[in-house]
């Protein structure tokens, strides 16, 4: 029989973790339920059948009845008492176990014999349903589980071997097979390759990668054979990273689920009383007292009175939430941050990495000479430095031509020199810093720019920006008509640039030239407001402050710094900003589907207790209180696995 959580036992219950040697075990258990239901099924309809179709006189005999039920109950009674009696054991006598056991042998007792088989039939019903449930929630994490590479082919003493990955040391080489996953994060040596991320980042359609790019352990080669050169160890790899997050992310409750958990613990022997109670405490107040009119009464308020339908769905209304997001991309690290999502008003983000690709492009050129020997020079001296505006350069017109005694200026750019001629490449602060005179009008430019003279003498420039993501606007839109109230952006680089990207995709306010410990205040002021959620976004390792100090910590996982990424409470993998609305989307409709299970199960279970305790309701609507009640709500919670988000 499947076991019910140890929270529906009003339980401690131990740290979870995603596991996969166990499942041959789990499913061979799901078999004997369903045997041992099976059986109970056959004893149980024919028993029926007999006793109220064909009212055959045999079946009233003394005994005949109660043995025939009896093989109808054993089966699916077993279970049930083995939990029941290994929670004794540990001095655990008010749960889940002892209620339904005792309710059902009170109603052998007093010959109602259909009634006791029934509730411990449906009882199993109900937790095969929750055994199904939870398995398609883990549908999405398992996902992740499966894309785990279990061998790398790596190159050693002039070939490649097959090893296992955590026996591969950084800088080595391995190869990937067409249809194989990635091993280890590294970067690739091959010209070009197309993989399916979509265990990884929830995209289904395939991404391409050239010579230089990083590759992620998981993703699958779906073209040529590659190369790669791996960069971490696998224990340290983007997916050993994901798997621990989502492995821990079971163990950090939502306070919802606490309270129902403390709710449970003192619940269920206050009802255990109450009902014993109604059994016996009539004896001194009512005339004409019939001990098994009351004890039936008070096993149908036992029945009535278990917490199944909360204890069970709101877990599973949680963990079904978290794989709805696994699905789209986000990890959350806890079903607390989920609910915390579904708060927040305010949402602060960095901008490079997060609102904008963090790749800087040439914009345009502006030259007194022809533009191709313009861009010779200046890619010539800008491939001695490793400052992403040069390399931007070199991508965008690799040189041909030598440049020589090139040295930096510290905070003002490069000068060397080519054929004979001095080259200055820089910012205006070089071109002061020399005497060398440029147009003025050049200082109002907004974007990054690079400024170039020949021996002294100013000969023109070239505009660097970043480029903003494709769902950057569209993420701003979203995040508004879910009810967000404020979006600020805070960025390290100038204000003007910040200003402009702010007013580009439709943010409230924006604070540029900040650093670190800049944003830190930046938010710290924010959170003087009262009953204010804040989230921040970022990527960067800049970021971590930030992220630790807000009230959910968002990291862009896919080009995210690993101290980004460790320090936030939720990640999202695809680096869309458009996912921060899916996320409030995703913890909204979890929610409000725990909400409904709440009012469902606290409702029908008042109401059947009132006419229960009054008399007027049956075992068999006391087990749809409970049974019928508890499915509804795992139907109920599953559902937000077969929505669908942008």
């Amino acid at each position: 029989m499947a076991k019910c959580s140890s929270d529906c036992c009003g339980t401690e219950e131990p740290k979870k973790t995603v596991q996969t040697n166990d499942d041959h075990d789990h499913n061979h258990g799901d078999m004997n339920s369903k045997y041992t239901l099976g059986l109970s099924f056959l004893f149980f309809f024919s028993g029926l059948f007999i006793q109220y179709v064909l009212k055959s006189e045999w079946f009233f005999q003394p005994y005949i009845a109660l043995i025939w039920y009896s093989l109808a109950y054993i089966p699916v009674a077993f279970p049930v008492w083995r939990e029941a009696v290994e929670l004794f054991a540990k001095l655990d006598f008010f749960n889940e176990f002892s209620l339904m056991g005792v309710a059902t042998l009170g109603a052998f007792f007093i010959g109602e014999y259909p009634e006791g088989v029934a509730v411990m039939i449906f009882y199993t019903i109900g937790e095969l349903f929750q055994e199904a449930a939870v398995n398609k929630a883990k549908g999405n994490i398992k996902a992740l589980l499966d894309i785990r590479p279990n061998e790398a082919n790596v190159w050693r003493n002039n070939a490649f071997t097959i090893v296992n990955p955590e026996e591969v040391a950084i800088g080595e080489r391995i190869q990937v097979r067409v249809g194989e996953k990635i091993p280890l994060d590294g970067i690739m040596l091959s010209d070009k390759g197309s993989f399916n991320t979509s265990a990884l980042t929830g995209e289904s359609k395939p991404s391409s990668y050239k010579t230089g790019e990083t590759v992620l352990t998981g993703m699958i080669n779906l073209e040529n054979v590659v190369e790669v050169q791996t960069t971490k160890l696998y224990k340290d790899s983007s997916l050993a990273k994901i798997l621990e997050m989502v492995q821990e992310a079971n163990s950090r409750k939502a306070p919802t689920e606490l309270f129902i958990r403390k709710f449970a613990k003192i619940y269920t022997p206050i009802v255990f009383f109450l009902a014993l109670a109604l059994a016996l405490l009539p004896a001194l107040f009512v005339e004409n007292y019939v001990f098994n009119d009351w004890l039936y009464r008070g096993l149908v308020f036992l029945v009535v009175s278990c917490p199944c339908a909360l204890v069970i769905s709101i877990p599973l209304g949680y963990f079904g939430g978290i794989g709805a997001a696994s699905r789209n991309g986000i990890l959350f690290k806890g079903s607390n941050f989920l609910e915390l999502m579904a708060k927040v008003d305010t949402v602060v983000m960095d901008k490079t990495g997060t609102l904008t690709e963090g790749v800087f492009k040439v914009q345009e050129i502006v030259s007194s000479i022809d533009q191709n020997d313009f861009l010779d020079m200046v890619s010539a001296i800008e491939m001695q430095s490793t400052h992403p505006i040069a390399q931007a350069i070199v991508a965008y017109h690799p040189s041909s031509v030598k440049a020589d005694n090139v040295h930096e200026i510290p905070g003002k750019g490069l000068a060397g020199r080519i054929d004979g001629q001095d080259i200055m490449v820089g910012n205006t602060a070089l071109l002061k810093h020399f005497d060398v005179s440029y147009p003025t009008e050049i200082d109002q430019i907004i974007e990054s720019i690079v400024t170039v003279a020949i021996d002294k003498v100013y000969i023109g420039y070239i505009t660097i920006a970043d480029k903003i993501k494709p769902d950057a606007k569209e993420a701003i839109l979203r995040m508004k008509a879910l009810g967000v109230q404020k979006t600020v952006m805070l960025s390290g680089d100038k204000d003007s640039i910040t200003q402009k990207v702010a007013l580009e995709v439709g943010i409230d306010s924006a604070f540029g030239g900040l650093l670190p410990e800049g944003k830190v205040a930046k938010v710290e002021a924010m959170k003087t407001k009262k009953d204010s959620v804040i989230a921040f976004v970022g990527d960067g390792i800049n970021d971590a402050p930030v992220l630790a100090l807000s009230d959910i910590g968002i990291a862009m996982g896919g080009l995210g710094s690993d101290a980004a990424i460790e320090t936030a409470d939720m990640v999202i993998q695809t680096d869309q900003p458009s996912k921060i609305a899916t996320a409030i989307q995703i913890s909204r409709e979890t929610k409000k589907i725990v909400l409904q299970n709440i009012s469902l199960a606290f409702g029908v279970k008042i109401i059947v207790l009132i006419l229960g305790a009054g008399g007027l309701a049956n075992m068999w609507e006391a087990v749809f209180a409970d049974v019928g009640v508890a499915l509804v709500a795992i139907l109920n919670a599953v559902r937000i696995q077969k929505m669908k988000f942008k």
